[in-house]
């Protein structure tokens, strides 16, 4: 097939969706289709490029945006993108959000009668952490943004979300029915290489013991119930905690560890290149999602692809992930003790760590990007034969 994606959001700009779109884009090119991608420039100038893996990327006229780090947006002019769909002529469109780029490709394709699958990776609590609207007005403008993806999404053959969750927050909020959820996908054997690379045995929990978070240093990631909890962990237990990412809060973040005495057991790495995040999955020996705002957390799953033990908070998604006394434990957000808690019995029982991590690879083994590349090419079919699933 030729393939045509849209996206508002793509690296070098580092969120989920971003990686997951630019992933999949590469998978699909390995299962030999052609694969044409639009998205705003990094650098602001529109050009067209073909990436390292063969993508052809169409990069649309950009403007920073002030209110999230390394954010360029295709102002509504900028984003023109029929000329894009007429010169490509797709015999299929995938759009990843429903924002202005995104939009412009929907009306093409209505206009050009081209069929179109869209999914949705937005949560409104998630948006308002990067757009400057007071907290008395995020229950309008959530009506807005969902009202903005009625219209963008209209038309869609298929509509998809990443976990049965956020496909019910949709459609809760939406007039759509029938949206499907489909995984972001990510490649298992790859974690599954880095955790080999590491283990040593059993043996090698006996001192140091790594916990792991990665994410953006933002308010929805609540990295600072962690550190707390973190602080209030036995120091006979020897562990250390390792938090990738950058963001708005880190500073206030490293302060933090400071004032509870933790700094010089807590380690900010900042932003990785991928190859070194793989490699601290692989050498890690627990897990944290402390974040309240996850439509499925790719994160997540790649520690359990590396064989981890995973403590989440019970909010959103998580829960589809993380399997109580099975592969880790949740905890009540907010709720510090309870992290600490269940990050004590982890880090005292190596065997159980141990067991723990191999659930986690037998229950993510269904988020290989493989299954989700099939569900995708299946449903790109459906629209191509005009058969519509909402």
């Amino acid at each position: 097939m030729k393939v045509l994606i849209g996206t508002d959001t793509y690296p070098p700009t580092v969120n989920g969706a971003a990686m997951f779109t630019e992933r999949f884009a590469h998978a699909l090119v390995e299962r030999s289709h052609e694969v044409h991608l639009v998205c705003p420039s990094p650098t602001g100038v529109a050009e067209t490029i073909t990436d390292s893996k063969g993508v052809t990327v169409h990069r649309r006229r950009s403007v920073p945006y002030p209110f999230y780090e390394n954010f360029r947006l295709s102002p509504i002019g900028a984003a023109r993108c029929r000329p894009v769909v007429e010169d490509v002529g797709p015999d299929v469109i995938h759009v990843q959000d429903h924002f202005w780029l995104c939009a412009s490709v929907t009306r093409a394709a209505r206009a050009l009668d081209v069929p179109f699958v869209a999914t949705n990776h937005l949560m409104p609590e998630n948006f308002f952490d990067h757009v400057p609207v007071p907290k008395v007005l995020r229950g309008v403008g959530s009506k807005w943004v969902w009202g903005e993806l009625d219209r963008v999404f209209a038309g869609a053959s298929a509509i998809t979300s990443p976990t049965p969750k956020a496909v019910e927050l949709l459609e809760r909020a939406t007039a759509f029915r029938g949206a499907i959820p489909i995984s972001n996908g990510i490649d298992v054997a790859r974690y599954e290489e880095a955790a080999a690379r590491h283990h040593l045995g059993v043996g090698r929990y006996s001192s140091d013991p790594t916990i792991l978070f990665v994410g953006r240093l933002d308010q929805e990631k609540r990295v600072n119930e962690l550190i707390t909890a973190f602080s209030q962990l036995p120091a006979s237990l020897g562990a250390r905690l390792e938090i990738v990412g950058n963001g708005s809060l880190r500073g206030a973040w490293e302060r933090l560890a400071e004032s509870l005495d933790v700094a010089d057991r807590v380690v900010f790495r900042g932003f990785v290149e991928e190859d070194e995040l793989v490699d601290a999955f692989g050498r890690a020996d627990i897990f944290v999602m402390p974040g309240v705002a996850e439509l499925q957390s790719i994160v997540t799953m790649e520690a359990m692809a590396a064989g981890k033990p995973v403590v989440a908070a019970n909010a959103m998604a998580l829960p589809h992930l993380v399997k109580p006394e099975v592969n880790g434990y949740l905890f009540t957000p907010g709720d510090s003790d309870d992290l600490a808690s269940r990050l004590g019995l982890l880090l005292a029982d190596p065997g159980l760590r141990d067991r723990m991590g191999a659930a986690s690879r037998r229950i993510v083994a269904q988020h290989a990007m493989g299954v989700t590349v099939d569900k995708f090419l299946a449903l790109y079919q459906d629209a191509i034969e005009g058969v519509r699933h909402v």
